[in-house]
């Protein structure tokens, strides 16, 4: 609350000092500001372009790059698979690893010289594999390089993993490659990471004989993330499942920027379940780029992490300079407005200081001034200012004079319709005094009708209000007839204080009583009017139906014509039958209208109807109480 005081305490002052400047000065501000915003637009809206720009161009430089060393990674992916699978798919291999005696050395010397060869030559072939292993189940003969008893690795935890996949492939990655002979002592593993394929060979299936390993070193596998070459503007990841994070150890982002490594994996985690990405990462005042591409193959991720650190500086240098375009602009716009002003306005002060010595009460002497134009018109106008004060004097007081007829004129209405109830009830005494409860029934119900009809406070009722005003129109115009109409309500208690457009329901029951019976049943007995409302997704339908004798098809299709109707209705055009719209369409279009109007295009009437069953005309509104509130 304080602070909104002072707030406006300010202001005022700085209104008041705004208003004391000189004309000279408030113009020359005026050009600034108005100068000052479309500079500061189109700078801004440049800046934002220019920095989109660079944004855009390093991620797509770094997404070309990305899917390069993706295409190169599943290229080494088809080779490890190549080179496992003609391991898996050899038979003599397979037999050997599923031997459970020991071959004699004949034996051995032919698989040695065959089959051992080709294996050897597998790897030959592909360079840039580390080791090809296959591992036996039983006690065979170890064959180094390659053949190994199962007992060396069974219980690392990427064997275990492959085992549980059943013969499908499995993907490790791991930071050390042991030498599995154990050549020395208290060996140390080499700290080089590697990707290995694992597949189970099972002969028969389901019969476990052994396991096919293919390594590659990382360096091999995705050279640009082990690049020798220091790149401080980007530096590429690879992620596995197990959100390990494989990199070039030099140069690294991850030393200057600590948190980055976590950051990665909750993004990636966050992915997997989200699919949200976001690109944008900021540490120590540094802005980097995230983009990655999924390796589904072996379900890891390959990530590009780029530095802004660059594009910041050219896009800060780019700010600055227009930055000093804009106010060296400003400064020289202020100078010329300034020059050109003190010219322009040369005229207006001596117009000025001449409405001051007429407004201190000094004579008039005229007033001569060079040049025309706006400042010329002006003191022309001048020397009419006072007749011109005078005939707005005079249209103001004769505008009062008709404000005040236009009130005594609401009073004198006020004071018909207050008479004419007054009337009413007179009449109505003079019939209870003869015993006239009819009349005297009929004229109460007319007087509350009447009351309703002039005191029209605003749009809208509350339900219970028209549905009175109904009552008491049934009950006039049972007057009439020597059957009465029967009005059945079926409306529940809580809907009796709901919001209705006042008259939107009396037309209805009216057009139901003048056209439901017609011919031989206009006296029939056991005519009835009957409304139902009901509540459905928050909106309200209210159902009048009749038992009268219903509509054909050919004056249904008019009423529906009439009732949707874009243009406005002939009062007189005549429908099948000898009745005309007006009742059975202009009534009741006038209501879907004023429907439509007050609630919205999805509101209105529908009207259903069949010869002999009647006719059922229904209303959909929303559910709003009369405090104008809709209920949910």
């Amino acid at each position: 609350m304080e602070s909104g005081k002072r707030t406006a305490a300010l202001w005022d002052s700085f209104t008041y000092w705004w208003g004391r400047r000189s004309l000279q000065s408030r113009l020359v501000a005026a050009y600034i500001f108005i100068i000052l915003g479309p500079c500061l637009m189109v700078s801004i809206y440049s800046y934002r372009a220019i920095n989109n720009t660079y944004v855009r161009d390093a991620t797509d430089k770094n997404s070309y790059l990305l899917q390069m060393e993706k295409l190169h990674i599943n290229n080494q992916i088809e080779a490890m698979e190549r080179a496992a699978q003609m391991a898996f798919d050899d038979k003599q291999v397979n037999e050997y690893l599923a031997n459970t005696e020991e071959p004699d050395l004949g034996e051995l010397l032919e698989f040695n010289n065959n089959v051992f060869v080709n294996i050897t030559r597998i790897q030959y072939n592909n360079p840039n594999i580390e080791h090809l292993r296959l591992y036996s189940n039983s006690n065979v003969l170890e064959i180094g390089p390659i053949i190994f008893r199962e007992s060396r690795v069974a219980f690392e935890p990427w064997y275990q993993k492959a085992l549980k996949l059943k013969g499908q492939e499995s993907w490790s990655f791991l930071n050390s490659d042991r030498d599995l002979l154990e050549r020395y002592f208290g060996q140390t593993p080499k700290l080089v990471p590697k990707v290995s394929l694992l597949r189970e060979m099972s002969v028969p299936k389901n019969n476990h004989i052994g396991m096919v390993q293919v390594d590659m070193l990382l360096e091999k596998f995705t050279p640009k993330t082990y690049t020798k070459v220091q790149d401080s503007q980007s530096q590429m990841f690879l992620v596995d499942e197990e959100m390990q994070l494989f990199t070039r150890p030099d140069h690294s982002f991850l030393q200057a920027n600590g948190k980055m490594a976590s950051a990665i994996t909750e993004r990636l985690q966050s992915y997997k379940k989200s699919g949200n990405w976001d690109i944008n990462y900021t540490e120590n005042g540094k802005s980097f780029l995230l983009i990655y591409t999924p390796l589904e193959r072996i379900n890891a991720y390959l990530l590009n992490v780029v530095s802004m650190e660059g594009v910041m500086k050219d896009i800060s240098h780019t700010r600055n300079l227009i930055v000093g375009v804009n106010i060296g602009f400003i400064i020289l716009v202020t100078a010329i407005a300034y020059i050109l002003n003190a010219y322009i306005l040369k005229n207006l002060r001596l117009l000025t200081e001449t409405m001051k010595k007429v407004r201190r009460g000094e004579a008039y002497t005229g007033i001569t001034v060079r040049g025309g134009g706006e400042v010329g018109e002006l003191a022309h106008h001048f020397s009419k200012l006072m007749n011109t004060i005078n005939t707005l004097i005079a249209q103001a007081v004769y505008k009062q004079a008709l404000s005040k007829e236009a009130e005594l004129r609401t009073l004198h209405n006020q004071i018909d319709a207050h008479f004419l109830y007054n009337t009413l009830e007179n009449i109505k005494m003079l019939a209870e005094m003869e015993d006239q409860r009819t009349i005297s029934d009929a004229l109460t119900s007319l007087g509350g009708m009447m009351r309703y009809n002039f005191k029209w406070s605003g749009e809208y009722v509350k339900l219970r209000d028209e549905i009175r005003h109904i009552e008491n129109y049934i009950e006039v115009m049972n007057i009439r007839f020597e059957h009465p109409i029967v009005l059945m309500l079926n409306i529940e208690q809580s809907y009796v204080e709901l919001e209705v457009l006042k008259m939107s329901l009396q037309p209805i029951v009216e057009n139901s009583v003048k056209h439901a019976w017609y011919g031989e049943q206009a006296e029939a007995e056991n005519r009835t009017i009957q409304i139902d409302v009901s509540e459905g997704d928050g909106d309200i339908f209210i159902a009048i139906r009749d038992n009268g004798s219903g509509l054909t098809p050919e004056r249904l299709l008019a009423l529906h014509e009439a009732l949707y109707a874009k243009e406005e209705v002939s009062e007189g055009a005549s429908e099948p039958g000898g009745h005309t719209r007006r009742a059975g369409g202009i009534g009741l279009r006038n209501v879907h209208q004023r429907l439509q109007l007050f609630y919205g295009e999805e509101y209105g009437l529908e009207v259903q109807s069949a010869v002999g069953r009647g006719t059922i005309v229904f209303m959909t509104l929303p559910k709003v109480l009369l405090t104008g509130d809709k209920q949910l």
